[in-house]
């Protein structure tokens, strides 16, 4: 056995322990020293997963995607390796396979489900070739760490182009992934939404994709499912949506979601349509890597996205809902799941400005936040570091709130004088603590 592999793998382990004892994450950390004690120990301990390695990727719905598609593959009795936490840098990813590792420096593995970063997949990809990488959608985020969207492809591209035996499992309604996935070279699977669900909205949604990437031609959209997702073709060159392999028909997002499936019917008991398109990711690269799923809907059922992702708890008699909005498509969709709750409903939203949310903020003036006047809003308070911003752009679309720098002190607030039914929406870096926050008062 390779010292340094022992080392790094003892040593990331009694990282993550102390982390742990003391409140912390502490995840990127123990993968951080592992990597330096080893440098070779991603490669290594990858190579030993014995059956296939699956990335997730995309701007929304990486992590839901990808502990789904864990919980599923765990539900055929299969031993899986996941970053759960969606650390999905590369020492996220390093830390994730060194503290599934056992004492004795190996990995117990069948499969390995990693969410991986976009702008990450460079640098990880050198480390192991995954058999499949899933791409959920590519949305505008953080234009101050991303740039325009088309650098984000470009990453991407590289990434597929060093696994080049890698299949990729793609979101045929988003124009920007299907034409990534068409031109990478690599072999593709599609899924999506053939039929139209929505009435054509009134929401003035920004759109991503609304140009051709192979001509520049504006595209033509037969409808629109949210953002640029929809049935999309060009008038000049012909590119355009192709049919998806995985086709999701029947489609209901109301107080649950069901939709149909390769004769299947799926069901699950949380709210949001864009989680329809999660599910039907996790389905579909599981379908294509040949296994049977018959546990899916058990699965689904006791499925709690956790980690931020509609997460819920219940604190002295109110339900609280808690997740992540952190560009405008995210929080657009964000909306449109409170507007799904048609009971009375009381708002907390907390915007930072962190590095790793984006210190730019503009991208708040491209949410539809108007929408929550026709959504039986009781209350809007707004938190966090930029809590002054977020009330300004209340105030232009004549939305009153609360201003409450301290998140805690605001959810007590609302515990105690609210409705009983609390959404509670983070950008990225408040989403930790946040949720610590909700656990501490769950627990009393």
């Amino acid at each position: 056995m390779n010292i340094r592999r022992l080392l790094a793998v003892w040593s990331a382990k009694f990282i993550g322990f102390a982390c742990r004892l003391t409140g912390k994450q502490g995840v990127t950390l123990a993968g951080q020293i592992a990597l330096k004690l080893d440098p070779k120990i991603l490669t290594e301990l990858a190579g030993e997963v014995r059956e296939k390695v699956f990335v997730v990727c995309g701007t929304n719905g990486k992590t839901t995607t990808n502990n789904l598609l864990c919980s599923a593959i765990e539900a055929e009795k299969k031993k899986v390796v996941c970053n759960h936490t969606g650390s999905n840098m590369l020492n996220g990813v390093v830390s994730a396979f060194v503290l599934s590792a056992g004492m004795n420096g190996h990995l117990d593995a069948d499969y390995a489900c990693i969410e991986i970063d976009e702008a990450s997949t460079v640098r990880i990809l050198p480390h192991f070739k995954p058999d499949y990488m899933v791409l959920t959608n590519l949305f505008r985020d953080q234009l101050d760490r991303y740039g325009e969207i088309d650098i984000t492809m470009n990453l991407l591209k590289d990434a597929m182009h060093m696994a080049p035996d890698m299949t990729v499992i793609v979101n045929a309604d988003d124009a920007l992934s299907a034409y990534l996935a068409m031109e990478s070279g690599n072999a593709y699977v599609t899924y999506g939404i053939s039929e139209q669900v929505f009435e054509e909205s009134i929401v003035n949604e920004i759109r991503e994709g609304r140009f051709c990437k192979k001509c520049g031609e504006k595209l033509v959209y037969h409808f629109y499912h949210y953002s640029q997702l929809g049935d999309y073709e060009c008038p000049s060159c012909g590119f355009k949506r192709p049919d998806p392999d995985f086709d999701a028909s029947n489609i209901y997002a109301g107080g649950k979601l069901a939709f149909d499936v390769e004769g299947r019917h799926i069901t699950a008991n949380y709210r949001g349509f864009y989680n329809i398109y999660n599910i039907l990711a996790a389905y579909t690269v599981a379908r294509t890597a040949e296994m049977d799923l018959k546990h899916f809907n058990d699965v689904l059922y006791r499925f709690n996205p956790q980690n931020g992702r509609m997460e819920q708890f219940e604190i002295d008699g109110t339900h609280i809902m808690l997740n992540l909005a952190k560009n405008p498509a995210g929080f657009n969709q964000n909306i449109s799941a409170v507007m799904e709750d048609e009971t009375k409903k009381d708002v907390i939203i907390l915007i930072n400005d962190n590095d790793q949310d984006g210190i730019d903020i503009s991208w708040l003036w491209d949410v539809d936040f108007d929408r929550f006047k026709d959504a039986d809003v009781n209350s809007i308070t707004v938190s966090g570091i930029r809590c002054q911003d977020m009330r300004l752009r209340l105030k232009y679309v004549d939305i009153p709130s609360a201003l409450e720098p301290d998140v805690e002190k605001a959810i007590q607030e609302r515990i105690k004088n609210g409705t009983g039914n609390l959404y509670v929406l983070v950008n990225y870096t408040a989403l930790y603590s946040t949720r610590n926050i909700l656990k501490k008062l769950e627990q009393g």
